[in-house]
């Protein structure tokens, strides 16, 4: 008889630091599957947690990933066990490598979307920051949000969020959510309800598709322009070449840029939206802020790189998403002040995680209160992206400048604080 053993236990392993500062290691084996990086990159961001240095290798049926950690003191382990276990192919799958094709791929049965409304008898700064850090503690993610503030002062949100855990429509899951709401809402609270979204509200939550030309010339074109006329340390320190004389079956991709938050996962998700299969990584941060990345990679029929235009426009693509992995501007709204964040959405449909945490905390701790939110999902220059319009309250004390504004969010977007 064979011996029987928990295949799950050994799929994710991760074993805590033994000192303050030192890393954690997490250890993956398992079936393989194009994009597994991507997915496994995310979740680790989506926990707060920053990859310090990471080995990848597959035999392209299986592989063995290994990452070093570093972060929050108070991580949820044993729950980020069990995500990092969901996003892995189970052990049947090793037959054959499971490649990612949207067009072909059947997807899973989307999340059902509740509505989550409040009312404040007034608004305070930080209160958005203090209700997007609990639900994001809850594991509620965020869809869609409109904030806005009455004449009399009186606050109303309304955040579209989906469940990891699929349990928001019992009570139990409710209630539990809205104990931590008013725990954090204090005095200021009003009313909460939590209700289905059913097709008519989520249609009418949708806004218009459109965005001003204005707007996309902002946060597209004029921020790009100006990285490169300026010549800035980022810019300057990112080098991405590709070399296919090293190996007869893989191109060698290396990278050499400023570390920042997510930079591991901006390169996977960009390998995964061109079906690019990763055979071998090495990734390193230094002491000096800077980041190292030898990749061997082949395309999705077992063959290296050695299309020019391909070569060309997998390069031109990693630049971007290593330059600007966000988009960030602030403009005029008529009288008012705009803030704006575009966030690219993965092939897959999944947006960068924690982005509106992040945004929320920047404005904060500039001390800078939220008139109004409106987050959508919108096609530009065939693709996808998540944008954040945030117009400020330029009450009284706001001196901020909007080159101020502008860096502080980007900073806390980038981990660069």
């Amino acid at each position: 008889m064979g011996v029987l053993y928990d295949y799950d236990e050994d799929v994710v392993v991760i074993r805590q630091a033994e000192k303050p500062g030192d890393p954690t290691k997490i250890t993956v084996n398992c079936p393989d599957k194009t994009g597994l990086g991507c997915d496994l990159c995310r979740i680790i961001l989506q926990f707060g947690l920053s990859i310090s240095r990471g080995d990848v290798s597959t035999d392209g049926k299986w592989c063995y990933i290994l990452f070093w950690v570093v972060g929050k003191p108070n991580t949820r382990w044993n729950l980020l066990h069990m995500r990092l276990l969901e996003v892995c192919p189970s052990c049947s799958s090793a037959s054959g490598i499971i490649y990612y094709k949207p067009e072909f791929q059947q997807q899973p049965k989307p999340p059902d979307v509740f509505l989550l409304k409040f009312w404040c008898y007034h608004d305070r700064k930080g209160l958005l920051h203090d209700v997007t850090e609990v639900l994001c503690e809850l594991e509620l993610t965020i869809k869609r949000v409109k904030i806005s503030t009455a004449p009399d002062g009186r606050v109303m949100g309304l955040f579209f969020v989906t469940d990891t855990r699929n349990e928001l429509h019992t009570k139990k899951r409710q209630e539990d959510t809205i104990n931590h709401l008013e725990a954090v809402l204090g005095d200021a609270m009003m009313s909460i309800e939590i209700e289905l979204a059913g097709p008519e509200v989520t249609a009418c939550s949708q806004g218009s598709s459109f965005l001003p030309p204005a707007i996309t010339e902002e946060i597209f074109s004029l921020e790009l322009l100006n990285e490169r006329s300026n010549g800035s340390a980022v810019s300057n320190s990112l080098s991405v070449t590709m070399d296919n004389s090293l190996s007869p079956s893989h191109t060698l991709v290396q990278i050499i840029c400023l570390d920042h938050k997510g930079l591991i996962y901006d390169i996977m998700r960009t390998l995964k939206d061109y079906n690019i299969q990763t055979s071998y990584g090495r990734f390193f941060a230094n002491a000096k802020g800077m980041c190292e990345v030898d990749l061997l990679v082949m395309q999705v029929d077992g063959k290296k790189i050695v299309d020019p235009n391909k070569q060309n426009a997998l390069s031109s693509r990693l630049r971007m998403e290593l330059l600007r992995p966000l988009r960030v501007a602030v403009r005029s709204r008529g009288p008012d002040t705009e803030l704006l964040v575009a966030n690219p959405v993965e092939l897959s449909g999944r947006g960068r995680p924690l982005v509106f945490y992040d945004i929320t905390l920047a404005l904060k701790i500039l001390n800078i209160q939220i008139f109004s939110v409106e987050i959508g999902r919108h096609m530009i220059r065939d693709r996808e992206w998540e944008v954040y319009r945030i117009l400020l309250d330029e009450g009284d004390g706001f001196c901020l400048s909007r080159n101020k504004i502008e860096e502080g969010v980007r900073k806390k977007l980038m981990g660069w604080e």
